[in-house]
This record gives C-alpha cells, structure tokens and sequence, in this order.
C-alpha cells in the first residue's frame, strides 16, 4: 500500500468524453516528506512515515522538532504512517502526486463534519410519529420506546438512541482519480470525500 497525505480544498465538476457531469472533489496532495522508517527488527513491523503541511517552529515541541530535524525536514502539521509500501525509502525522500495515476481507484480516509449533538431523526434516520393528531402534539420527533419491562430491565448495548454525530473517522474506498495536476500539487477525485474543506486526509493507494 502506497500513497499520500494531503488537504481537501473542496468540490467542483468535470465533463467525461460522453458530456457527462461528474461531481469531484479537490485534494492538495502532497509533497510528503519521509520523517521516520519503521523496521520489523526494530520496531516489529515495516512501515514509513509521512509528513504534510509546514508549520511554525514556535508551534511545535522540542521532541518533534528534532524528530523532523533527523529528516532534515521543516516541521510538520500532519503525520501518519504506511504500510507496505511499495518501493523502499529512506529518510528525507519527498513524495509527490506522481504517486498516482490518473483512472486508478484509491481508498481516502478523512475525519467526519462533527454534527454535534443530535436527535435520532437526524442521528438515525428514524421517522418520528409522522401524525400531529390525537394529542401527539411533542412527539413528533421522538425516539419511542427503548426497553422492555420486568426482563431485560436494561437497555440493550448499541440502541439507536440521541448523540453526538460526526466527527469519526470515515473511509471511502474506490474513488476513481480523475484528473493529476503535478504542477499545483491537485488531485481531482470522482465523488465525496468526508469533512469540511481545508481537512486533513489520507489517500491510500492498494497496488
């Protein structure tokens, strides 16, 4: 699994060769620069770390300051790792967008738009009473019944009730590349990519 980090810029459309309208999604992807290499010997599994988006020295403690400075690398906002990457890399090396391919499908992981706290008709889908008669004037939007009586005397685990909403980490997975644009660090993706614009997010890669 190879790929990069980036930074979603928001949504716009392309026309396909058919003068179809697709709707796509805009992603700052990259240059990443390889901050750490994991090693089974070492640390009991092989992977790279990946670091994206400068960020001011004043800002950053010490110990990242000098686990950057190895990489001989500004500091970093964003950092996470890769497994099983496909070539070998060493510390220092800057990844770019030619990573990529234009009309392969790749996995994006981002943070979900936090909702906040939510009511299980936009929690959950439910539908409420959907009827304003025979008194049902305050229930329209409420979750019902959640229990029984005397047996189970609980609530079951994992009942869909009210929450917080949004705010996970969410994975989409085979979203086409449609466009590459090297020269601006872009790449266009068919499709939503979760949270709001300026996010961070995760483009995986399955060779």
């Amino acid at each position: 699994m190879s790929g990069l980090l980036g930074k979603k810029i928001g949504m716009t459309s392309i026309y396909d060769a058919n003068g179809k309208n697709i709707p796509c999604t805009v992603i700052e992807a990259g240059p990443c620069v390889v901050t750490q290499v994991r090693s089974k010997a070492v640390d009991g599994y092989d992977a790279i770390q990946l670091a994206f988006d400068d960020k001011k020295e004043k800002h950053t403690p010490k110990p990242m300051q000098g686990h950057f400075a190895k990489a001989n690398t500004t500091p970093k906002r964003f950092v996470a790792e890769f497994t099983r990457f496909e070539d070998p890399k060493k510390f220092g090396d800057v990844l770019t967008v030619d990573v990529f391919k234009e009309g392969e499908f790749i996995d994006v992981v981002g943070k979900s738009k936090g909702k906040g706290f939510q009511g299980v008709v936009k929690r959950h889908g439910f539908s409420g009473v959907n009827d304003a008669t025979h008194g049902q004037h305050n229930r329209l939007r409420a979750p019902g019944s959640i229990g029984a009586s005397s047996w189970p005397s609980r609530v079951f685990k994992g009942m869909r009730m009210a929450g917080r909403m949004g705010g996970a980490r969410t994975k989409l997975i085979n979203l086409q590349v449609m466009q590459i644009i090297p020269e601006k660090n872009l790449v266009v993706v068919k499709g939503a990519v979760p949270g709001p614009n300026n996010s961070y997010v995760k483009l995986e890669r399955w060779s």
